[in-house]
């Protein structure tokens, strides 16, 4: 029998004063085509090399099943770095020095370029890392540069000095013949830029190298001396399918268990159809969200 979890726990990890968060959500295996609860989706996690869970960036049971999910791993292991794209790679001694407890959290906030729902949706991960003296890994491209390609194409990367080409990933493989364009395209022509805006296909590009570089980030963090899990928490078009990120991840890790989650916010979840999109994630999660 399938359990709606909701906000029901109050029990407390030893190392933080923060209770257990949850909220309404179903949780489906797609690898074995059933549903399935969320503490086999954190065992199974834990059991991992990488984590990539692709998020709706403005929902809220995303967010709070996210930060259930690094509380649920904590009970399992303790060797954890947590990547964002929310954060941007130039950002990273900044970050380090807050988790370090160096400086304030004002200076921290004023220096990072938060994004506007970071007190709300990234915070409490950030500050669960802080606890559990986990690295937290700036993993993006700073936006600047993202839009530079969208506008110019990838020379505007190889126009950088060398201190600041170094925010990106060192290489790029941007192929326009794949589903991942193919999907890219379908989503642009559903938000048309409008008359002299960038290209789709500089536009993919840009999106490109921030899947680059965050998977670069991923892999590094992976490849430390103690070999850590990474999780990764990104919008779901960066992983969903396993492509875009996740799919740049897998390649470079190919012996590696790299897990793919898709949180997918639905208005009712007594009746959520997941067969139909079981190819978007290993592991679905579904959150309620507003109805329509």
């Amino acid at each position: 029998m399938v359990a709606l979890l909701f906000l029901a726990l109050a029990a407390q990890h030893p190392d933080t004063t923060a209770p257990e968060v949850w909220a309404p959500h179903r949780v489906y295996d797609a690898r074995h085509n059933r549903f399935s609860d969320f503490e086999t989706l954190a065992t199974e996690a834990a059991r991992a090399d990488v984590v990539i869970l692709g998020e709706h960036h403005d929902d809220a049971g995303t967010h709070r099943m996210e930060l259930a999910l690094l509380q649920a791993v904590a009970r399992r292991r303790a060797n954890v770095v947590l990547a964002l794209e929310m954060f941007e790679r130039d950002v990273q001694p900044i970050l380090d020095q807050y988790l370090a407890g160096a400086i304030a959290e004002e200076a921290f906030l004023k220096a990072s370029r938060p994004w506007p729902n970071y007190a709300s949706d990234y915070r409490p991960l950030i500050e669960f890392a802080k606890v559990h003296h986990w690295k937290v890994v700036a993993g993006n491209v700073p936006r600047e540069m993202a839009r530079a390609v969208a506008a110019g194409g990838l020379e505007a990367v190889s126009r950088l000095g060398d201190s600041t080409r170094a925010w990106a990933a060192a290489a790029f493989g941007c192929p326009t013949d794949d589903d991942y364009f193919k999907r890219f395209g379908q989503a642009m022509a559903e938000h048309p830029m409008g008359a002299g805006g960038p290209t789709v296909e500089n536009m993919y590009r840009s999106q490109c190298v921030k899947d680059e570089t965050m998977a670069e980030s991923i892999v590094r963090a992976r490849r430390d001396a103690n070999a850590p899990l990474v999780i990764q928490y990104n919008g779901d078009f960066h992983s969903d399918f396993g492509e875009g990120t996740a799919e740049r991840v897998r390649r470079q890790l190919r012996h590696e268990n790299v897990l793919i989650i898709s949180a997918i916010p639905v208005p009712t979840l007594e009746s959520v159809e997941a067969k139909p999109l079981r190819k978007q994630g290993d592991w679905l999660l579904f959150t309620l969200g507003p109805k329509p």
